[in-house]
């Protein structure tokens, strides 16, 4: 059910990196912390979302105990949500445990006049993306099913250059190929993604391309090599109208990280 007419509301969070147990800390901070803060944001600034899209890295230790917790978390909300995975995640078992009636790992979403299609980059045993012949096929079925409704799509790695040079080697490998796709669907309004732990607001053609924060630690912009950045962690709100407009912001923590490394050479 669409909460507002005027438009569809969603909320994109990323990079949650939900390590195996409770308290644990990555880098110095502790993700989970810093995930529950990020929602109850997100949900006390806003009086309803119609959809909460995960796009990817929910989990650093893919097990379990990680996305159980997770789950439990969103449902929380009482609102729909599509994850869809990351490098470091384990899809197999987020199908499993992210499939309720109300979490999903669902490649399709129809709501009132757009689609959100989910696409799955992941590269087992590699940091960087690709989308596989069968994903790109996916996308191309899904726009061509249903012609009259505007399209996001959302999928874990960025399609972009982000201008850090270490980053930009994790490009979507076959990214040309995926945007050649693209460029044939005029009702594709719109690519949001998660990996680069940043803010990215651009446009390819008549496409806007997003980029969002991580719920926890993110990456110095425009470095030549790994680095921490000590911004507080965010989430993106976009909304979606039945024209094809979209407008959309990012909003973060109003304190920065606790405990960060900043010194480390990864994670």
């Amino acid at each position: 059910m669409i909460r507002n007419q005027a438009y569809l509301s969603i909320l994109q969070i990323t990079d949650m990196h939900i390590l195996g147990n409770s308290g644990e800390t990555l880098v110095g901070v502790d993700t989970e912390y810093y995930f529950h803060a990020i929602l109850d944001l997100a949900f006390s600034s806003h009086n309803c979302f119609d959809l909460v899209l995960v796009t990817g890295d929910l989990a650093q230790t893919p097990c379990d105990s990680s996305y159980h917790r997770i789950l439990h978390r969103l449902e929380a909300y009482h609102t729909p949500c599509v994850c869809l995975p990351g490098n470091h995640d384990d899809f197999e078992l987020m199908q499993q445990i992210l499939n309720t009636d109300s979490i999903s790992c669902n490649k399709q979403t129809v709501l009132g006049d757009w689609q959100i299609i989910s696409l799955n980059s992941q590269i087992i045993g590699s940091a960087g993306g690709r989308l596989a012949t069968d994903e790109l096929q996916l996308l191309e079925q899904c726009l061509s099913d249903y012609p009259d409704h505007h399209a996001m799509i959302a999928v874990h790695h960025h399609c972009l250059p982000t201008y850090s040079a270490w980053m930009d080697t994790m490009t979507i490998e076959n990214h040309q190929e995926f945007l050649a796709i693209i460029k044939r669907y005029p009702q594709v309004k719109a690519i949001t993604t998660g990996h680069i732990h940043q803010l990215m607001d651009t446009n390819i053609g008549s496409v806007r391309v997003l980029g969002t924060p991580s719920t926890c630690f993110q990456f110095r912009p425009k470095s030549t090599k790994f680095g921490m950045d000590d911004t507080a962690p965010g989430y993106r709100t976009i909304q979606l109208y039945p024209s094809g407009r979209i407008e959309s912001e990012v909003t973060r923590l109003s304190k920065p990280l606790s405990g960060l490394q900043t010194d480390t050479k990864g994670y």
